[in-house]
């Protein structure tokens, strides 16, 4: 039977999909509650697991040992890298880097992580697929793109940082948790999909965008998300 572990780093990422859980248990572990129950008749467990990656991976960890999910999905918001994603819409992952990560001195390529031999973490194929028919029932009006989700400890609102993010990492959207979140599931050999609704444009208008519209973004993600976990 699935068990399908459902990670935001902040509340509003989380809150809407709590307040749906029936039958609900409260875990309390490395400071992060943990809210088992049902969800639109699938066994979730949701978690608000905190804002960068360590929180992030701290928290799959965490889902793996104590609640042996079969399923991990990220849902929340993101900065757009690419020209096609306006806010609102909504970035599946294809796969998950750490952009933050450099040991080229080594010989790693940038953002390569040290002796695992990949770049990238994929994501599951299923529940891309999911998620975009998922996107397609509930949320008509908004589009949804599979693309590169590309992961720091920093907050991109900066027009060179973010041409880097895309000419170098050939990222789609920008973020703090994904690719943690990622890393984590892949070496627990959870198959594992990251939501993501454009918040902002992560370059300089995005400290102003992000607070008019993060709110609006999360509940696309986590409407998506309700739908989505029927079907796993």
């Amino acid at each position: 039977m699935s068990k399908i572990g459902i990670i935001g780093a902040m509340d509003l990422e989380v809150d809407t999909l709590k307040s749906k859980l029936t039958d609900v248990t409260i875990t309390k572990k490395a400071g992060m509650e943990f809210h088992e129950g049902t969800l639109n008749g699938a066994s979730v467990v949701v978690v608000r697991c905190g804002i960068g990656k360590v929180n992030a991976a701290l928290c799959v960890q965490i889902m793996a040992d104590v609640f042996q999910v079969t399923h991990i999905i990220n849902t929340g918001v993101a900065g757009s890298l690419n020209a096609k994603l306006d806010i609102g819409d909504i970035l599946i992952s294809q796969d998950a880097l750490h952009h933050d990560m450099d040991v080229r001195i080594f010989g790693y390529q940038l953002g390569e992580v040290p002796q695992m031999g990949r770049l990238e973490f994929p994501a599951d194929a299923r529940m891309m697929e999911l998620a975009r028919s998922s996107c397609a029932r509930v949320c008509s009006d908004i589009k949804a793109l599979f693309g590169r989700v590309v992961s720091g400890d920093q907050f991109i609102s900066d027009n060179e940082v973010k041409e880097t993010l895309i000419n170098v990492f050939h990222g789609d959207c920008a973020e703090m948790e994904g690719a943690s979140i990622a890393h984590g599931a892949y070496l627990n050999k959870i198959p594992f999909v990251i939501i993501r609704a454009i918040s902002d444009k992560a370059d300089g208008s995005a400290e102003m965008d992000y607070p008019k519209f993060e709110k609006a973004a999360a509940e696309h993600s986590a409407k998506l998300v309700e739908d989505m976990v029927a079907y796993i």
